[in-house]
C-alpha cells in the first residue's frame, strides 16, 4: 500500500511538472519583442532554454521555427528548418566529406550581428548527431 501511495505520486508529481513546462509564459518584454520580430507566427509554445534565455518554438509561412530571447526582450536567434538541398554547396561538401552519412534534417540558423549558421543532422548508428558549420563550410565554434 505505502508503494502504491509513492508510485502515484511520482506519478502525480512529474506529470505536473510536465503540464506546467509547456504552459511557461516568459516576461512581457519577451513576449512584445517576440510578438513584433514575428508578427504572423503561429502555435507558439515557449520553454525556458537556460536561466536567462526564452526559446519560442512556431509555425510561420508553414515552416518550422524556434528563436531565442534573453529575459529583457533581446532577439538572440533564429533556427528554420529547411530542406538539405537548400544549403550552400560548401555545406553540403563539408558535411559529406566529414560526416560521410545522409543528413536526416537541416536548419538555418541566424544569430544576432547577421551571423548565418547551417546545421545539419544525421543518426550514428542509433544516436542523433548534429554538426554547425558556417557559410563557407567550415566548422562553427
Amino acid at each position: 500500500m505505502y508503494k502504491s501511495l509513492i508510485i502515484a505520486f511520482v506519478i502525480l508529481f512529474t506529470t505536473g511538472t510536465i503540464f506546467a513546462a509547456t504552459g511557461l509564459v516568459p516576461p512581457q518584454a519577451v513576449v512584445d519583442a517576440f510578438q513584433k520580430k514575428f508578427p504572423t507566427a503561429t502555435k507558439v509554445k515557449w520553454e525556458k532554454e537556460n536561466a536567462t534565455e526564452y526559446e519560442a518554438n512556431f509555425l510561420m509561412d508553414k515552416m518550422e521555427y524556434s528563436a531565442n530571447f534573453k529575459e529583457d526582450g533581446t532577439w538572440m536567434e533564429t533556427e528554420m528548418e529547411v530542406a538539405y538541398s537548400t544549403l550552400p554547396d560548401a555545406v553540403k561538401t563539408a558535411f559529406e566529406k566529414q560526416v560521410n552519412k545522409k543528413a536526416t534534417e537541416a536548419s538555418k540558423i541566424v544569430k544576432t550581428g547577421n551571423i548565418t549558421l547551417y546545421e545539419v543532422e544525421y543518426k550514428d548508428g542509433m544516436k542523433k548527431k548534429e554538426i554547425i558549420f558556417n557559410t563557407d563550410g567550415s566548422l562553427a565554434k
